[in-house]
């Protein structure tokens, strides 16, 4: 079943960020866009690569008001452990939301029940709480911020333009399209 136009469930967690023990819940997210960066779990192989990578491209996040979320079903207290013992891990300066209970990889299905972590999902979630966008890697597969961004760019121009489409590797200046007719150029 599809999560597109899903609207995120009320919440409320602990999160670790900017050195300190914070909560965030739905409140948090409306009015701006938010990228939900749900990876498996702290000290694990794949993740900090992705995080890392994330970090470096943040500040572009914050410049098009969205806001990054990373999410694992580790305690709050576990990702300031991670977060002291990691060089790669202490770039990072977006909100580390804990979900030991499972309250965001339920309501984004990506909790992997057996195991009691998270799937490798990512999820863009527009200003009024809706998913427009989300994919879901194998564990051992890592993504790519830079993609990340370009959707989120993307998003937002059609929900700023309405009745354009940006083609497949759109960017930020690139031509668009209305559908029904050709290339329309740049707006």
């Amino acid at each position: 079943m599809s999560m597109i136009n899903k609207e995120v469930g009320d919440f409320s967690v602990s999160a670790f960020w900017k050195e300190a023990f914070h909560n965030f819940s739905k409140a948090d997210i409306l009015g701006k866009w938010s990228v939900f960066f749900f990876y498996p779990a702290d000290f694990t192989f794949v993740c900090p690569t992705e995080l890392r990578e994330l970090a470096e491209k943040y500040e572009e996040f914050k410049e098009i008001d969205c806001e990054i979320f990373a999410v694992s079903c580790d305690t709050h207290y576990v990702h300031k452990a991670w977060y002291d013992a990691s060089k790669s891990i202490r770039k990072i300066k977006f909100p580390m939301l804990a979900d030991p209970n499972h309250i965001l990889t339920r309501d984004f299905d990506v909790l992997i029940e057996e195991d009691g972590t998270a799937e490798r999902g990512t999820f863009i979630v527009n200003p009024e709480g809706k998913i427009v966008a989300y994919e879901v890697n194998a564990e051992n597969v890592g993504r790519s911020a830079s993609e990340l961004l370009r959707k989120v760019q993307a998003l937002q121009f059609v929900a700023e333009h309405g009745d354009v489409v940006c083609p497949a590797s759109w960017h930020p200046g690139d031509e668009t399209l209305k559908p029904g007719l050709e290339l329309v150029g740049q707006i």
